[in-house]
């Protein structure tokens, strides 16, 4: 990835190689500036690679339109930002974001069924401001299941959270890998890091290596 800058192009990230299996957690780490969240919105088909080939499931999106990559985010991939409530539509309730994040996917969900697996079962009346920062960022991976993405990405899930509310994202990801979803993970957690399958180390752009 290239970035114009007042003194010049910027790469944020150089020659990465790597395939991500379609299950378990996938886990990109390295400090601030590592380039994992650049790596997080290249895979996640927001970000064009300036070089190199990006393949989804054997497809090259190199050649794709902008209406193929985004259908492609819509019928498959789900984000989870680091700012719960940024994920979430906080004039709905929680039974309503899901319902919301399924008819953006052209489905239908159960938002009580959704709830009740990932432990919000009750919740679904309630506003959004009623939930805690774990519990939105569980609501947040909800609306990827509401969505039916297979891979799902998230870039810093806890950085936001206190201890608590982490603990929460970190069993909503042990559920997700459990049930074979594919989780691809941003983060310097290192409690997170260690619940990965993959982990993936960056630095200054570069891939590290693959543990």
């Amino acid at each position: 990835m290239d970035y114009p800058t007042p003194a010049g192009t910027v790469t944020g990230l150089h020659d990465v190689t790597i395939a991500v299996p379609r299950s378990g957690i996938t886990v990109f780490a390295g400090p601030s500036g590592s380039g994992k969240s650049t790596l997080l919105r290249v895979l996640g088909l927001f970000e064009r690679p300036a070089r190199g080939t990006l393949r989804f499931d054997g497809t090259d999106t190199g050649p794709l339109r902008h209406p193929a990559r985004r259908a492609l985010r819509r019928d498959h991939l789900g984000l989870v930002f680091q700012n719960p409530p940024e994920n979430l539509l906080d004039y709905l309730n929680v039974a309503d974001n899901l319902r919301a994040a399924a008819q953006s996917a052209r489905r239908r969900c159960e938002p009580e069924e959704i709830l009740s697996r990932l432990g919000l079962a009750g919740t679904g009346s309630w506003h959004i401001s009623a939930l805690s920062g774990g519990q939105q960022q569980r609501l947040a991976f909800g609306c990827a299941l509401a969505r039916g993405s297979s891979v799902i990405l998230a870039d810093e899930p806890t950085s936001q959270l206190d201890e608590v509310s982490a603990d929460l994202v970190l069993e909503t990801l042990r559920y997700l890998a459990e049930h074979g979803f594919a989780v691809l993970v941003a983060s310097h957690d290192d409690r997170l890091i260690e619940l990965g399958t993959r982990i993936a180390r960056l630095r200054d752009g570069r891939l590290e290596g693959v543990e």
